[in-house]
Order: C-alpha cells, then sequence, then structure tokens
C-alpha cells in the first residue's frame, strides 16, 4: 500500500473504530479489486461505476463472502 492509501486507510479505521489492520488489502486483493475495477468502467462505458462495485463488493464482504467469489460472480 502506498502512503495515501495507508493514511486513508488509518483514517477510515478509525471513523468505524476498527483496528487499521482489519482493513490491509494484499497484494492478491489490489489484483482482484483493480480487474474489477477495470471491468465495470469498460463493460459499461462508465467510469464511475468503478468505485461503486468495488464498494459493493467491499459491503458484501462485509456479510462474510469471500473476495474471490465475489469477484467471480462479477466476471460472469
Amino acid at each position: 500500500m502506498d502512503a495515501w492509501l495507508t493514511t486513508a486507510r488509518g483514517a477510515v479505521a478509525e471513523a468505524a473504530g476498527v483496528d487499521p489492520a482489519a482493513l490491509d488489502l494484499s497484494d492478491e486483493d489490489v489484483t482482484t479489486l483493480l480487474d474489477l475495477a477495470r471491468i465495470a468502467a469498460h463493460d459499461s462505458g462508465e467510469r464511475t461505476n468503478a468505485p461503486l462495485l468495488c464498494y459493493l463488493v467491499g459491503r458484501a464482504q462485509a456479510s462474510g463472502a469471500d473476495l474471490e467469489t465475489l469477484a467471480n460472480a462479477v466476471r460472469q
């Protein structure tokens, strides 16, 4: 994670009252999320769908769903 994203993660963690480590992104997570953002932007023709899709995926993960399972659902 770069410095800007690390700072943002800390601010989000503090606002949510969670340990910043709970919001860590692995290299694989980053690759998957960027791929989903690419799919959303290109397939829909609307760049604004990229962050919104990633937000929806994050909300679904909070319910216990696995990132790769969610990504596969979008890819299909």
